[in-house]
């Protein structure tokens, strides 16, 4: 499997013709990365840090989040408390997504924001990628089944049909069938040490930038 954090990596036609332009031209001047901490976003988080500093310029990490019932019911019975937490656990993922995907925050790169945003994941990132010279970053999760696909298509679709800045988009990882499903269940039950009491498991929350 090819190695798609490195930027010579990524296949070529995941990248549109105005992303390849832009970087055989340098005229990057903001990487901006949609994350959620699906395998998918961790790729395209990679992917991005290397571009940001190949190119020298700012890294900026975008996760949104709703409220699971979405907002319009939530609008109904809103819950301050249960929005907090859920802001919380979304922060939380973020810290996560970058000691998953690279460890720790990378020390060897210009200014690295990471970014909470309430709202769909496809605004969230049309919204975060609004200078010029943008560079927006996603990934694309090899989903089995047609209500998956169907679903990442349709945040795919929104961002690359609808962004101002060029889109790249990064492959996620081929896993044989139940690897998916393990990793996932690995990844919502952290490792207990001997005498260390248990922690609640992270709250559900709505859907998140990238797939």
């Amino acid at each position: 499997m090819s190695d798609a954090s490195h930027p010579d990596a990524v296949d070529r036609a995941a990248v549109d013709p105005a992303a390849a332009e832009a970087l055989a031209e340098g005229t990057v001047r903001r990487v901006v990365v949609g994350v959620s901490g699906s395998l998918a976003s961790l790729a395209a988080l990679r992917y991005a840090t290397a571009l940001a500093r190949r190119e020298s310029v700012p890294l900026l990490a975008v996760l949104a989040w709703e409220p699971p019932e979405g907002e319009g019911l939530y609008a109904r019975r809103p819950d301050r408390e249960w929005a907090r937490l859920w802001g919380e656990d979304a922060r939380d993922r973020l810290r996560s997504a970058f000691a998953d995907a690279l460890g720790a925050a990378p020390a060897d790169l210009g200014p690295v924001e990471r970014r909470i945003v309430r709202d769909a994941p496809a605004a969230a990132l049309r919204a975060a990628a609004d200078r010029p010279g943008d560079l927006l970053v996603v990934g694309a999760a090899r989903r089995r089944g047609v209500l998956a696909r169907l679903r990442r298509r349709r945040v795919l679709r929104a961002v690359q049909d609808h962004a101002d800045c060029p889109v790249l988009t990064v492959p996620g990882p081929v896993l044989r069938p139940g690897e998916a499903r393990v990793l996932r269940r690995n990844a919502r039950v952290p490792p207990v040490l001997a005498g260390t009491p248990t922690r609640p498991s992270r709250i559900a929350t709505g859907g998140s930038a990238g797939a």
